[in-house]
This record gives structure tokens, sequence and C-alpha cells, in this order.
């Protein structure tokens, strides 16, 4: 099984400590509202401080996520599929026939680019997540990847997926 590039991690990290000061500053900030104004008269004096703390514990659970989520994502090309493990709290396991892929993109947001990261997103026929991204990989295994589930798209296309 093959795991993502350890550089996906900062990627991971830095989004969880964006995402965490945009919700801890409107936690604290609508708790230090609530205490100076009149809109709650009788607000509690550990009201801030504890939107704080709050604000701080959320911002560490959500770096541990972040962080566990790259020891477990892994993917494998096998012989008739695309298979996926992810997920920290829910683990979840995808398994892809080749025979069901209608074409494979790769991607690079901003941050992914300045990281030296790409994205490939795996796009199938039906219609419950019809999609399915492998994230952190270089860019050369992104190309790799993206052509290798396209010959073995190619190569299973006249078979049946089940």
């Amino acid at each position: 099984m093959e795991r993502l590039t350890p550089r996906v991690r900062v990627v991971w990290l830095l989004l969880a400590l964006v995402r965490a000061a945009i919700f801890g500053g409107a936690i604290v900030g609508a708790a230090f509202g609530l205490t100076r104004t009149a809109v709650w008269e009788s607000a509690p004096d550990v009201l801030v401080p504890a939107a704080v703390a709050l604000a701080v514990a959320l911002a560490l659970l959500r770096i541990l996520v972040a962080w566990r989520r790259y020891g477990v994502w892994r993917f494998e090309l096998r012989d008739d599929d695309l298979y996926i493990e992810r997920g920290v709290f829910t683990r979840v396991k995808t398994v892809v026939p080749y025979v069901r892929v209608q074409h494979v993109d790769s991607r690079r947001s901003p941050l992914e680019r300045t990281t030296g990261l790409a994205t490939v997103v795996v796009y199938t026929a039906g219609s419950r997540s019809s999609d399915v991204a492998i994230p952190g990989l270089t860019p050369t295994r992104a190309e790799d990847l993206q052509e290798s589930l396209r010959q073995l798209a190619i190569e299973t296309a006249g078979e049946d997926a089940v």
C-alpha cells in the first residue's frame, strides 16, 4: 500500500490552524460581545476565558486530527481496482473498479503548488460519491498515477464492473 507524501501534513496542519483561528475568533468574539454589550446583562465573568479555552481545545483537536489523518491515508493500484483507505474517526475503505473510471484529473491548489504537491481526482460512473481524490502526491507521482489509471481504465473498458 502506498502512502502520501509527508509534506501533505504541512498543508493539512495549515488548513487546520486557519480554520481553528476563524472558528475560535468567532467563539471568542461572540463571548466578548456578549459580556461588553447590553445583550446579556448578567453574563458570567468566566464567559470569555471559557470561550478562549474552548477555542484552544478545538484548535488542538483539529491539529491532532490533521496529524493523524496522514497516518491512516493510503492507496493501492490492484489488478482490477483502485483501493483507498482513509478516515480518522470513521475509517473509509473505497474500492473503485477500473471499468467504472470515466476520467482522471490532476489538480494543484495554490497551497499545493507552494508545498510541491498535487491531487489526483478519479471520476467514476455512478451517482453516489462519483469521484474520489488522492491528495498529497508529488506532481511527478500524480502524473504517473493519472496515466496508470487512464491505461488501466482503457484496458478494462469492455469488462463488466460486477
